[in-house]
């Protein structure tokens, strides 16, 4: 018996190793990569911006000993903290001769993806320069022309003149996998040619810039603003741009541009100087879940329009206040981020299609994109008009509107609140001088009709209140008492 069971152990045990030997076998081997000929390849195309600026006398000079005051400014621009072991005081100033003299303004990267000296850098390494130097890994220095800068975007080009250089791959940032490893190749501090190596970590990443960004944990500290972030076949899939800092210093969180985003943007600068973007005029208000089930919408989804300025490209194509942008010329708009995105990136005079939420359905409207250079103002509007008196199950009290104060306010209805009592509108931040412009599907014009609205509201049912602050239409989704 003792035999058979030795046996038995002996023909498990063969069968578990050979079980191991297999499952280890089918699982894919993962190793870290080496970039030491992708950083060979790539190197010499990524260069050491130095810029200048002329200064006067008695010209403020602080910041850190032996950081740049660009440099500085990053830590101000990016982080919103204080710079590290700096006062707040004021700064000292440092007599010269009086007369202007170039003193160094900071130290940035870039890449040449022109063989003819054309550069990709950041909007802020070059801005408010007087001179621009591009430094080669080969030790030649030039004289840069500024092609054109887009503060919005980030993006800036510098031309040199020179032939024949190293020039570095564009990839497809659209392809770009979160995991996958990723390198940053710059001058930290003035470091030249240094690189960081780490995985991407996000893609699409909201800041709230104008561009969404490729977050990565590769390390990126001032000077490497403007260098490229390189994928494992040596390809740029994106600008370093940016960090996220509590303390001042890199903390593991680092954000590109995408260089399909930048290029657009380089395209434009380069051929007229500036970039061209479109604009609808409308302003923007988050869309909450709660919003979206009052409005009917389910989940939350789309651009809620708080404010449409008067006579622009939005209202001239019939965009109202309190319309949900669902998509814009086939695009689908996700959130509230996306619209402008998506508007800027229409030339200017292109008619396109928008599709609303109003009332409870779709519906499509045509709008003729304008250039965002051209600004409006919406005017602010005063109060008159005689009150309703006690408050409704609303908890508010209400007064009509002068057409004047239609007219300012660029609304066709509604009333005006005069005072507030215990209510829902109260508790939801409503106060006097506000306008009821809509309940539900229903437009408000006029006191009487506002009043039979609010009696007939179910008191089990949440609906969508459109209310009128100044130049911003808010939802808030309420039930009556």
């Amino acid at each position: 018996m003792k035999k058979y069971l030795i046996t038995l152990l002996a023909i498990f045990s063969l069968g578990q190793f050979a079980f191991i030997s297999q499952a280890s076998a089918q699982s894919p081997r993962v190793s870290i990569p080496d970039f030491a000929d992708l950083v060979e390849r790539a190197s010499p195309a990524v260069v050491n911006i130095r810029t200048t600026e002329k200064v006067m006398q008695q010209q403020a000079q602080g910041g850190i000993p032996g950081m740049p005051e660009d440099q500085a400014e990053f830590f101000r621009r990016f982080f919103g903290v204080p710079i590290p072991g700096m006062p707040n005081g004021p700064k000292q100033a440092q007599p010269n001769s009086g007369k202007p003299q170039e003193a160094d303004r900071g130290v940035g990267s870039g890449f040449i993806i022109e063989s003819n000296g054309l550069i990709l850098t950041n909007a802020h390494v070059v801005e408010g320069a007087n001179t621009i130097y591009v430094t080669l890994t080969d030790k030649r220095e030039y004289k840069a022309k500024l092609l054109g800068m887009d503060k919005r975007t980030d993006v800036a080009v510098v031309k040199i003149d020179a032939r024949d250089l190293p020039k570095l791959p564009l990839g497809d940032s659209s392809r770009v996998r979160v995991g996958e490893w990723v390198l940053a190749i710059g001058s930290p501090f003035g470091l030249e040619n240094t690189v960081t190596a780490g995985i991407v970590s996000a893609k699409s990443r909201d800041t709230g810039d104008y561009l969404p960004f490729i977050q990565t944990d590769v390390a990126v500290n001032p000077g490497n603003s403007g260098g490229p972030l390189l994928n494992t076949a040596g390809q740029v899939i994106g600008i370093n741009s940016q960090i996220f800092s509590r303390s001042g210093g890199y903390m593991g969180i680092s954000f590109a541009i995408p260089i399909d985003e930048a290029m657009r943007v380089a395209d434009q600068l380069r051929t007229n100087g500036k970039m061209s973007r479109g604009r609808i005029g409308v302003a923007l208000g988050e869309m909450t879940k709660e919003i979206a089930e009052s409005l009917g919408l389910g989940k939350p989804r789309g651009a809620y329009v708080r404010n449409v300025e008067p006579g622009g490209p939005a209202a001239t194509g019939g965009i109202e206040s309190g319309d949900v942008i669902l998509s814009f010329n086939g695009r689908d708009i996700a959130k509230s981020t996306d619209l402008p995105r998506a508007v800027g990136e229409t030339k200017p005079g292109t008619s396109a299609t928008v599709q609303v939420w109003r009332k409870g359905s779709s519906r499509d409207l045509m709008v003729t994109v304008a250039d965002t250079e051209a600004v409006a103002a919406v005017k602010k509007a005063d109060k008159s008009g005689p009150s309703s008196g006690n408050a409704n199950s609303l908890g508010v009290a209400v007064a009509e509107l002068s057409d004047s104060r239609k007219k300012e306010l660029n609304i066709r209805g509604g009333v005006e609140v005069t005072s507030l009592g215990e209510g829902p509108l109260a508790r939801a931040g409503v106060r006097p001088g506000d306008v009821i412009i809509r309940i539900a599907d229903t437009d408000i014009t006029g006191v009487k009709q506002f009043e039979g609205l609010v009696k007939a509201l179910d008191s089990n049912k949440t609906v969508p209140v459109f209310v009128r602050r100044a130049d911003s239409t808010m939802i808030i989704p309420v039930r009556s008492k």
